[in-house]
């Protein structure tokens, strides 16, 4: 032991330390840093090397989505362990096949100026966005149904319910929260298309994500998607039903609104392809207003 190099007593160092677990993508996360021991990143710069050293302009801290999810995975080691043994199965052959399906949410938090004291000097408005790990099932054969091995009791309880990222901002800010939360969406969209390798139960066990982003409410929805505001003529945010229509028609409905649609409505909005007027070419857009970018699936909570 002594007589190892130093960055060898270094890596043997930091796996002591708590919270930190070694994991690995396959294939690797497109635009994605590959350090994986990174802890709290800087709202809009990128990498900073500790909590502490917070910048006064500092408008957002966060996690690294992939680093989050392999903390809250290993914090349910022992449930998914448990999981295995009460549905009969043998914990060796299980190492591939887990699918694990997210939950997001992001609201404001209000008003959070600071009134006496001497910190430094923060915008009035705070915005949380949190994930919760809903379920994890395993599919051990292509024919087999799905088996769940956790489910989470309380799955809008505040116990369950992880922070991803804070910022000092104004839910209805479109820029600023696209500029935070950009990032956040290309990591969740990397995570996508690989699987991640983490040891659990003393094996290495490989977990596809699914994402929901059932935990906004409709002001949100609004905002992620670049649409007008609650307002709007256009009153829902999953097809272009304006007010006078869904007061005439409360029944028959179908979910016409897409992501890809949204961003087609932006460009004509954007670009006025047809020299319309304004009125006819918010009617055209039927409320797109800004470039949607976070894809939010229309199901319910």
């Amino acid at each position: 032991q002594i007589f190892q190099p130093l960055h060898t007593l270094r890596n043997a160092e930091k796996e002591l330390l708590p919270g930190f677990h070694q994991f690995e993508w396959q294939p690797a996360l497109k635009n994605v840093s590959s350090s994986w021991d990174v802890g709290i990143i800087d709202g809009l710069s990128g990498w900073t090397s500790s909590v502490d050293e917070v910048p006064a302009e500092t408008i957002g801290r966060r996690f690294r989505y992939d680093v989050a999810l392999v903390s809250a995975l290993k914090d349910l080691e022992e449930d998914i362990m448990e999981g295995l043994r009460e549905r009969g199965l043998d914990d060796s052959t299980c190492t591939s096949g887990f699918t694990v399906v997210i939950k997001e949410s992001c609201d404001g938090m209000g008003d959070v100026s600071e009134k006496h004291g001497s910190g430094p000097a923060v915008p009035e408005k705070a915005v949380r966005f949190s994930f919760t790990i809903m379920s994890v099932y395993i599919r051990l054969d292509e024919e087999e149904d799905a088996v769940t091995i956790f489910q989470e009791q309380k799955p809008n309880s505040e116990l369950s319910c992880r922070p991803l990222c804070l910022m000092f901002v104004d839910e209805s800010d479109h820029e600023t929260l696209t500029g935070i939360l950009g990032p956040v969406v290309a990591e969740r969209k990397a995570m996508l298309e690989s699987r991640l390798i983490l040891t659990i139960g003393g094996m290495q066990r490989s977990f596809r994500f699914f994402f929901r982003g059932t935990g906004y409410d409709e002001k949100m929805v609004r905002e992620l998607e670049g649409l007008e505001a609650s307002g709007s003529t256009y009153v829902c945010t999953l097809c272009d039903s304006t007010r006078a229509e869904a007061s005439e028609n409360m029944v028959l409905h179908s979910i016409t609104r897409s992501h890809g649609e949204n961003l087609e409505r932006y460009e004509i909005w954007r670009t006025n392809p047809f020299s319309e007027s304004a009125d006819e070419l918010r009617d055209r857009v039927k409320g797109v207003s800004a470039k949607p970018f976070m894809e939010t699936q229309p199901t319910l909570d």
